[in-house]
């Protein structure tokens, strides 16, 4: 069987990889997950490092508006930090673009992440949701809309590989479409075999990060559960980083 198992995956030679899961809206996680990483690499610093964001920082949790600002800050002021693009901002685009498309960021969690920007939208009548949409382009930044639409779908360190929610088996890694990797779920979740890098992703929530011959989801349901996630990455040395709203330690180092 070609591919590559996890056991063997390696990362860059002197390079520590951080890939943190689903958000949804838990700033107050985020924050003490960079903290932490901050705190870890100040205590045992390697030659490069890289933090990846795997996409849904918005819905369901309450400070979507606050998450946007936070990644995209960290990505603006160092290049080392990544962002990629999950299902969940596609829709808010969509919604952004089109009220048309108010079902699915209703159904989403969109409420939620109108009221961190202070729009409560009224989705059962439509003049409600027609007033409601019109506030949150108003309230939105241009800032934050820059962000949203230059996010990557992907990234490639050593033997990984890194999106939202997977890919299409049997597809060329360069090959795959924007829409598998924030959407797919079924073909990708059920394939046994290996894939060329191991597949790190999130979108599809679990109670406990899973770590398979092929892949890793380092969705842990943050905005429901409290535990934030991250596989943490330093050359052949693999592990789970967690954070939680229950935690007792709050480090205070500066965010990387």
């Amino acid at each position: 069987m070609t591919g590559v198992h996890f056991q063997d995956a390696e990362g860059p030679d002197g390079m520590r990889i951080h890939a943190i899961g689903d958000v949804h809206g838990r700033l107050d996680l985020l924050e003490r997950m960079h903290a932490r990483i901050a705190a870890e690499l100040a205590q045992n610093p390697p030659r490069e490092w890289r933090i990846i964001h795997l996409g849904d920082y918005v819905d369901r949790g309450p400070d979507s508006a606050g998450v946007i600002e936070f990644v995209a800050a960290r990505t603006r002021e160092n290049p080392r930090v990544l962002a990629l693009a999950g299902n969940h901002e596609t829709k808010f685009l969509a919604f952004l673009a089109s009220i048309e498309q108010w079902q699915q960021f209703a159904d989403f969690g969109g409420r939620e992440t109108a009221l961190s920007y202070g729009v409560d939208i009224g989705f059962s009548t439509l003049a409600g949701l027609r007033e409601g949409h019109e506030k949150l382009k108003r309230a939105v930044p241009e800032s934050h809309m820059s962000f949203l639409n230059g996010l990557g779908y992907s990234a490639a360190f050593g033997d990984f590989f890194f999106c939202h929610a997977g890919i299409r088996p049997g597809v060329p890694l360069d090959e795959q479409s924007t829409h598998d990797l924030t959407w797919i779920r079924g073909e990708f979740l059920n394939h046994p075999g290996l894939h060329p890098k191991v597949i790190v992703h999130g979108h599809t929530p679990h109670e406990e990060p899973e770590v398979l011959a092929n892949r890793v989801n380092v969705d842990t349901r943050a905005y429901a559960s409290g535990v934030l996630t991250a596989l943490v990455i330093d050359g052949g040395q693999k592990r789970i980083l967690q954070v939680s709203d229950r935690d007792q330690w709050a480090p205070s180092a500066p965010t990387p």
